[in-house]
């Protein structure tokens, strides 16, 4: 059944088998989203409290050694891809003058979130924290352990709050008059 026979189209418009550039920008935007954020809810609600209760804490700093490696891999992709997607989008539908008003905080949020990940991963990791958390891993363990995961758990409540706003507000709900 396609859109036209289940009456979802409203009468007289045409149907278009073309799909717009911004409509392709926007689904590959949500699809990295939901990779990235997801991705960072799985590791601070599950495989964080899953490492904590492994007994002997070199386990825990090899396991999460592991895990992240792979994890950062996909989450550098989905991070480029929301930039990428997000800025293609921002240029072509000309969306500058919002970042002049409040009432799209969200908008300013999604840019914040993203450079706080995007930093992390392109630039502090590779450079000197990777290294900085190991070698406090090893003489630290359970401290270091512990910061990790009030760090994943603050990042993860910024991402979850820019996430609702930013979908809450480009449906219109949030701005106000």
């Amino acid at each position: 059944m396609d859109a036209r026979s289940s009456g979802s189209l409203e009468r007289g418009s045409k149907m278009s088998g073309a799909v717009d550039d911004v409509t392709i920008a926007r689904a590959l935007h949500v699809l990295a989203i939901v990779l990235w954020i997801g991705g960072v809810a799985f590791v601070t609600m599950v495989l964080l409290p899953t490492i904590r209760d492994f007994t002997a804490a070199e386990e825990r700093a090899a396991f999460f050694e592991i895990v992240e490696r792979r994890f950062g891999r996909q989450a550098r992709l989905t991070t480029a891809l929301a930039g990428l997607t997000g800025l293609y989008m921002l240029v072509r539908l000309d969306l500058w003058d919002r970042f002049l008003s409040v009432n799209y905080w969200w908008m300013h949020a999604m840019v914040g979130v993203w450079l706080v990940f995007t930093a992390m991963l392109f630039v502090a990791e590779p450079l000197f924290l990777h290294r900085r958390l190991l070698g406090r891993a090893k003489a630290e363990p359970e401290s270091t352990f512990r910061l990790v995961a009030r760090l994943h758990r603050i990042l993860l409540a910024l991402s979850l709050i820019t996430l609702l706003g930013a979908v809450l507000g480009s449906h219109g709900l949030l701005i106000v008059e």
